[in-house]
């Protein structure tokens, strides 16, 4: 059983991933964040006495139920009103500003000049920017093994399919990824 600590420090450990996850999935800032605690609360409150090592797998499973629900929300929504775009306020076009969010080493700003940092940024958001183009499982496979560090098991898992669904997404995605990127003359 989890104690109300165990479950407090992995949420604080899973947040900002999580974070980056939504918005890489809805791409808007502010529903990433509704997905993200409502995911977490229902961890919480259904979830927080389940063994610690349990957590990881329950919570990407509940993030990933609560995407589809905002997707699916969204398209009952959308089929309701024409032109939501009537009812947005300039602005909440999603961009996710990796400047706010990408750190490199505490030290690398003493020590790199102004021209690798800006190359630096420009590179991440090149990244980001493809990352964004892929095809929603793909993208979905792809952040959960490579930036939640996930097993293909634990993968195929939290998104409801089999292991070789997983493997054929993650590896579509790193092609689409490096052929996008190698076009842009960015090599990793």
């Amino acid at each position: 059983m989890a104690t109300e600590q165990e479950l407090s420090d992995f949420l604080k450990s899973v947040e900002k991933r999580a974070f980056k996850r939504s918005v890489y999935q809805v791409r808007n800032e502010e529903s990433a964040l509704d997905i993200v605690q409502d995911s977490m609360m229902k961890l919480a409150e259904h979830y927080g006495d389940k063994p610690p090592a349990e957590l990881p797998m329950l919570f990407q499973r509940i993030l990933v139920n609560c995407t589809l629900d905002w997707f699916r929300r969204n398209k009952t929504r959308n089929a309701l009103f024409s032109n939501m775009s009537d009812f947005e306020s300039p602005g909440e076009d999603g961009d996710f500003d990796l400047l706010e969010t990408f750190a490199g080493p505490q030290d690398s700003q003493l020590t790199e000049s102004a021209q690798d940092t800006t190359q630096r940024v420009q590179t991440m958001q090149e990244i980001e920017y493809e990352v964004q183009q892929l095809p929603a499982r793909q993208r979905e496979a792809f952040m959960m093994r490579y930036w939640e560090e996930m097993d293909v098991a634990e993968t195929a898992s939290a998104m409801g399919c089999s292991e070789g669904s997983v493997k054929t997404h993650c590896s579509r995605a790193v092609l689409a990824l490096s052929t996008a990127l190698r076009a842009k003359g960015i090599t990793l």
